[in-house]
């Protein structure tokens, strides 16, 4: 592969840094957008979280399909290609004013999200020097992510408040697009991988499912989103009855929660700058776990602080875990496989706060959700504490170190 200068690679990273914190702007946006697109259409909760549901299908649907791209025409085309259709998407929300118009545009802003996302986590394996600093540099992708998720709800609050539209969010997420498109048109991109016998196609990340290193990251990923779900899903409600002295705090719940994840995750970054991955992944894993099941037995009292500080200890989880499983793989698959555990998280988005749901109507009580959850972070602790116990993966890491990462852009 050939090097990347200094400069254009710490550029490529910020283009990296900034896509993340814009479509974080809306997709965790729409807990804020779906109370007020209720209000205006007259809509029951089914009919507005379609707002979720068609975001979350559209990255879905474009990791598991197009992720390859990234592998068959580049981390550059594919990146464009993303940008133009989630920028072209959100900026047509000023164009109508039609419940069915703007599911369609979230769903092909969806699209817009799965490719370039999936281009955007190939090109960060490939300004990487190493695996552990592919891990280091994802958490603080993430954590601009985190930055975007905080942003995007005071836009749309902001908004309310001063009598302007919700839609504001996404127009500003679609002038920060604009930018975006310019500076990856413009800026040098890393010469792709040696080319494969096989070119990447629609099916590579299905082939790549029952690798095992990509069964327990993609297992290890779904419980994570589950959990997580729990939280940002359901605390709100779970803490509505609550009237202690902590009102206010129960009220902030998830922005704390929200909070705190963004600062945990660039604490990630010096966690593994000093301890290996895998005790990383097991002792915050096991907090996280411990926190829920303090929540659960010591009741609202106690979890109006216990939850909202898991964002903490399971902030570095979901990057550590995501840069990691992709590092398993040749650098000519990165594309292929960041689509596939991409996809396996929507699956999880989707699937996990349905079932606590159903679990909190068929028992009667919105505790069993944050049970669920509990029980969720719980299955992840004791996989990272196998995988720490094992070390099932660190001989193919160091071949990947040797073969793919020894040739990576210098920053």
């Amino acid at each position: 592969m050939t090097r990347t200068g200094g400069g254009s690679s710490l550029a490529l990273k910020g283009l990296v840094f900034l896509m993340f914190a814009m479509f974080a702007m809306t997709t965790d946006s729409v807990g804020t957008v779906i109370p007020e697109v209720i209000r205006e259409f007259k809509l029951g909760l089914t009919a507005g979280g379609s707002f979720q549901y068609a975001s979350m299908s559209g990255i879905g649907i474009a990791a598991i399909a197009l992720g390859f791209l990234a592998d068959r025409i580049g981390r550059k085309a594919t990146i464009l290609i993303g940008l133009c259709l989630f920028g072209g998407s959100s900026a047509l929300f000023a164009a109508g004013h039609n419940l069915f118009f703007f599911v369609a545009l979230l769903f092909c802003a969806g699209l817009g999200i799965g490719i370039f996302k999936a281009g955007a986590l190939a090109l960060i394996g490939d300004l990487s020097r190493s695996t552990h600093e592919h891990a280091r540099t994802m958490n603080l992708v993430e954590g601009f992510f985190g930055v975007g998720a905080i942003v995007g709800p005071a836009i749309v609050t902001y908004a309310v408040q001063h009598g302007a539209s919700w839609k504001w969010v996404y127009l500003v997420a679609a002038m920060l697009c604009a930018l975006l498109v310019a500076g990856s048109a413009i800026f040098k991109f890393p010469a792709p991988a040696a080319a494969r016998a096989q070119p990447a196609n629609p099916l590579e990340a299905l082939r790549l499912a029952g690798d095992p290193a990509a069964l327990f990251f993609g297992a290890a990923l779904m419980l994570y989103v589950g959990a997580e779900a729990a939280i940002y899903v359901w605390v709100p409600t779970y803490l509505a009855p609550y009237r202690g002295a902590w009102m206010e705090v129960a009220a902030y719940a998830v922005s704390i929660f929200f909070v705190l994840r963004a600062i945990g995750r660039f604490l990630g970054v010096w966690l593994l700058a000093r301890f290996d991955w895998a005790v990383v992944l097991a002792l915050c894993s096991s907090a996280m776990a411990l926190l829920f099941w303090i929540a659960v037995v010591g009741g609202r009292g106690v979890a109006v602080f216990a939850l909202p500080a898991t964002g903490l200890v399971m902030s570095v989880l979901y990057p550590t875990l995501n840069s990691t499983g992709i590092s398993c793989f040749e650098k000519s698959r990165h594309g292929s496989v960041a689509g596939l555990l991409l996809f396996v998280t929507c699956i999880s988005a989707v699937a996990t706060p349905l079932i606590m749901g159903l679990c909190g109507d068929w028992l009667g009580d919105i505790a069993y959700s944050i049970i669920a959850g509990a029980l969720l972070a719980t299955l992840l602790a004791a996989l990272c504490l196998w995988n720490m116990a094992r070390t099932p993966f660190a001989a193919r890491l160091a071949q990947r170190n040797q073969d793919d990462y020894a040739a990576a852009p210098q920053s």
